[in-house]
């Protein structure tokens, strides 16, 4: 770190209602090098026009999980530090893969390092207090800026163990991303505020009625509740199969619903329901009086390093149906893109499988892995040849999400024979992947550790899934494109107000909506081919106008129903 002139160590106090910016109650920094020490209160803090440290290029903002910091600096009209280390994200990156017994707040990570720290139940009590809000008394100003003190010392302290093990570039770059975190996070997506209300005050009135819709289509249901044996006889009917557990009883679980909804459209209503009955709780869903959905993304949770925002505060956490809440306000329009078979374009680049290049590089890659295995002619389209483009296109996914040939045979309703012999010809077909594939699975057991091209890293323990560690590099990487992606948008000021996996929610004017398209599939282009040497990804885009929603396909049908049963009561 010899290269900063200044290291600042920083640390807010915030209150915050659901979906509402972070209002700033005091600030304690540190300054590593001259030893200055700044201890803020929020009038003070309000009166301010910038930041009391400095965040040009000669200085170092350090922060534990910094866009809450960097929420502040927004939330008080301030710039944004030039270079931030978020030490979060490294003790998560130092010990992905790795049992922590105690999480990975502040006071774990001191205790993963044996430092000591404030005892939590007193660091739990302060944080009460700054929720609480004012007006506080002379003697809770001074606990609130002692305990702001105690986590900048704590995060001092912390630096001090981490740093000779800081890949410094690459965290700069994760903190780069936590600034792109910051301003998703302070933007919100619109949301449909009156539709919002309407449904919270009836929600608890119109469920039965919402199942007794729904299930005319299934007659599964006896009141609110899921009979498996109905279920059992209509799957017969419908000549659907459907995986079962050890003792034989269905598993009913929501991955298997999922899956299952995707290789049969018709059950996707049914699972909507089930989600909406024992998930949603409209009440959580964190939206502000402007009518923004706003919560911690969550960055880094994942052991891809994926976002995992809460899914009940989150509008694309519960069920799909609830997404067409999502409008954008008068003037203006949002924009969905996602790239293009992400995890395959991924594979194909990272293996230089040139059949798997190839196919995607054709005008549908599942078509093309048809014709290249020989079960499509060479001039044979996806249209004329559907059902066996939607077998290969299961199998690409099947090896995406490591499955087997038995959940491959209950997703595509063929015999395991079936499946096998579609798995054999993925094999024989991309053997440049495969070789690669395996090769990254010896590579990690051999080295008990992978890592993206950004270094995210995983740590290889002795209980290890193979089929994970074939699969992490497209995750995993999927993920620093992503990120690469917001920071490049939102960098050239386009209002990206939600990450979505592999997608990118956007929102500008009507007049600048167009524009603001190009541009951000030009960051996804370069995105791409930063993280895969080159090689660039293509991406699809969803386009909503004011006063139209956005609707996932997907929870169509339940919304409809939803909006009928109220329309009615």
């Amino acid at each position: 770190m010899d290269r900063f002139g200044k290291v600042w160590l920083v640390d807010f106090e915030f209150r915050a209602a659901p979906g509402e910016r972070p209002e700033p109650v005091c600030l304690v920094a540190h300054e590593l090098r001259s030893g200055r020490r700044l201890a803020i209160w929020e009038d003070e803090l309000h009166r301010r026009k910038a930041p009391p440290y400095d965040v040009g290029p000669d200085s170092l903002f350090v922060a534990y999980y910094s866009s809450a910091e960097l929420g502040c600096h927004l939330a008080l009209d301030w710039p944004l530090p030039t270079n931030v280390l978020d030490l979060f994200v490294e003790f998560r990156n130092l010990t992905n893969g790795r049992d922590v017994p105690c999480g990975h707040t502040l006071l774990a990570a001191l205790a993963w390092f044996g430092l000591d720290a404030m005892a939590a139940a007193e660091k739990e009590e302060m944080r009460a207090l700054a929720l609480r809000g004012g007006p506080w008394t002379a003697n809770e100003r001074t606990a609130l800026l002692a305990y702001c003190e105690a986590d900048v010392v704590a995060l001092q302290q912390l630096l001090r163990v981490m740093e000779p093990n800081l890949d410094l570039p690459r965290a700069l770059l994760r903190g780069r991303f936590m600034k792109a975190a910051a301003r998703i996070e302070d933007i919100g997506v619109p949301i449909d505020l009156d539709a919002l209300a309407r449904l919270r005050r009836n929600w608890s009135t119109i469920k039965e009625r919402i199942v007794q819709r729904v299930d005319a289509d299934y007659g599964i249901y006896d009141g609110q509740s899921f009979r498996a044996d109905k279920f059992a006889k209509y799957l017969a009917a419908q000549g659907i199969p459907w995986c079962r557990l050890p003792s034989g009883a269905l598993a009913l679980d929501d991955d298997t619903f999922k899956d299952q909804a995707r290789a049969y459209p018709i059950l996707a209503a049914l699972r909507e329901l089930r989600i909406a009955l024992s998930q949603l709780r409209l009440e959580d869903l964190a939206v502000g009086a402007d009518g923004r959905n706003r919560c911690l993304l969550s960055a880094f949770r994942a052991r891809t390093g994926r976002n995992q925002p809460s899914n009940a505060k989150f509008i694309f956490g519960p069920g799909v149906w609830i997404r067409s809440l999502i409008q954008p306000k008068a003037g203006t329009g949002i924009a969905y893109l996602d790239w293009s078979q992400q995890e395959f374009g991924i594979a194909a680049a990272l293996s230089q499988d040139p059949n798997m290049i190839a196919a995607y590089r054709a005008d549908d890659p599942y078509a093309a892995f048809a014709r290249l295995a020989g079960a499509m002619p060479p001039t044979g389209t996806k249209d004329e040849y559907s059902e066996v483009r939607n077998r290969f296109k299961a199998v690409v996914l099947a090896v995406q999400y490591s499955m087997g040939a038995e959940s491959l045979a209950v997703r595509i309703g063929q015999p395991v024979s079936d499946a096998r012999e579609l798995l054999r010809l993925h094999r024989e077909t991309f053997r440049t992947f495969w070789k690669w594939s395996d090769a990254v699975v010896d590579y990690a057991l051999l080295h008990s550790r992978l890592f993206t091209t950004f270094g995210w890293t995983l740590q290889i323990g002795e209980r290890v899934n193979p089929r994970m560690l074939r699969n992490f590099l497209m995750q995993a990487n999927g993920a620093e494109m992503l990120r690469l992606a917001c920071c490049l948008a939102t960098e050239r000021e386009v209002k990206v107000v939600a990450p979505v996996h592999d997608a990118l929610l956007v929102e500008a004017p009507l007049d600048a909506l167009d524009a603001t398209v190009a541009t951000t599939r030009q960051c996804m282009r370069e995105a791409s081919e930063v993280v895969l040497a080159g090689f660039p990804l293509r991406s699809d885009t969803k386009v909503v106008r004011y006063p139209d929603r956005y609707q996932d396909p997907r929870g169509v049908k339940m919304w409809e129903t939803v909006w009928a049963t109220l329309s009615s009561t």
